[in-house]
């Protein structure tokens, strides 16, 4: 198995554990993080010697991850696995899957199908060449590959769904606060806390008073990063409690991501907010090479704008402004249809575990070769 970065690490190590209940005497070995190695296994590199995202960080870092990609197609080759189970990262992974399959290693079984539909699209050709199975958590990557590329497709289930139904579940979901919050969830990176903290904190100053302002930090970012923006501000922030903050939000500003998706599920009316730099890059990277309506999962699950989306163009703390105000009021309608919006949402999702589903797939192709 490979996984590349901390999401990855997560989702491979939760399918692992399905994949073990399906078949106790499976062994692993894999390149990924700490969660595959509590899962069990042989880990070969810690995803955090080859995950390198951006393209001056991938032109700085060339050598090293070539030198990776050969390490990891002579372990493949080495060991002859019955299956290569490679989890999203496309930018390393569907090289490993074209080693794979022009020297007829193992089948390549593809979990969290690359996210093609969004920009290079041309992709598809080597997943339809390479890729023996593709497996998706997203319903419309469906339509996507089965009805426009005919590249056959399983749709498991969402795994952030399978987590926040768990909490929800939970006793901690029914913990109260006696004062209203707002959540401001400002991204994962440093560069994206940069670009959209200061404007979200602008316009929350204005209700610090009768609301709690708290911002879902990013495990990966220390803590003394975000204090230079919260100077000045009302506002406190928290770690490693995204749900338990999501679970007693009123409204939330969220930068686009997992995050907007989270958010929908736990019924908290949002305004998505993204800024970044410089603007002409994204107006030239939006025109020639996105291919989405969209950038927030929300809308993009729902096939419409079920959340207000201020990407570059209309990012601004005035219209940030515009958009909260009116989802603040209990009774207000923008805020009712958002809520009656999210409920389709997650039935689009459907109530499918992701790991348990892809495991019992998994397990079943190997069986019937």
């Amino acid at each position: 198995m490979i996984a590349g970065e901390a999401s990855g690490d997560l989702h491979a190590s939760r399918l692992m554990t399905e994949l073990k209940k399906h078949d106790a005497d499976a062994e692993f070995r894999f390149y990924g993080g700490d969660e595959m190695l509590a899962a069990g296994g042989t880990r070969v590199k810690h995803y955090r010697e080859m995950a390198y995202m951006g393209f001056v960080p991938v032109i700085l870092h060339l050598p090293t991850i070539l030198k990776n990609m050969r390490h990891a197609k002579q372990d493949i080759q080495a060991c002859l696995p019955d299956v290569v189970i490679l989890v999203d990262y496309p930018g390393f992974n569907l090289k490993i899957a074209k080693y794979i399959k022009k020297n007829a290693i193992a089948p390549i079984y593809y979990y969290i199908a690359p996210k093609i539909w969004a920009w290079k699209e041309y992709r598809i050709k080597n997943i339809k060449r390479d890729v023996d199975e593709l497996f998706s958590i997203l319903p419309f990557e469906i339509d996507f590959f089965e009805k426009k590329h005919h590249c056959p497709i399983h749709y498991v289930g969402n795994p952030t769904a399978d987590e926040v139904r768990e909490f929800l579940k939970s006793e901690k979901s029914r913990e109260d606060s006696s004062r209203k919050t707002i959540a401001i969830l400002c991204g994962s990176r440093r560069q994206e806390i940069k670009a959209n903290l200061p404007a979200m904190l602008q316009v929350t100053d204005k209700y610090s008073n009768d609301y709690q302002i708290v911002i879902a930090g990013a495990p990966s970012i220390d803590a003394d990063y975000y204090k230079p923006f919260m100077e000045g501000h009302k506002v406190s922030i928290v770690f490693n409690k995204t749900y338990d903050l999501l679970s007693k939000a009123h409204a939330a500003l969220v930068t686009s991501g997992t995050a907007t998706l989270e958010t929908a599920l736990f019924g908290v009316p949002q305004v998505v907010c993204y800024e970044t730099r410089p603007h002409w890059f994204f107006k030239w990277l939006r025109k020639k090479l996105l291919k989405v309506k969209y950038v927030s999962l929300v809308n993009l699950i729902a096939n419409s704008e079920v959340v207000k989306e201020l990407v570059v163009d209309t990012f601004s703390a005035e219209n940030i402004e515009k958009e909260l105000s009116v989802l603040l009021p209990d009774d207000s309608p923008e805020r009712r249809q958002m809520l009656e919006d999210y409920s389709d949402v997650w039935q689009r999702l459907g109530d499918k575990r992701a790991p348990e589903e892809a495991a019992r797939i998994i397990c079943r192709l190997l069986n019937n070769k």
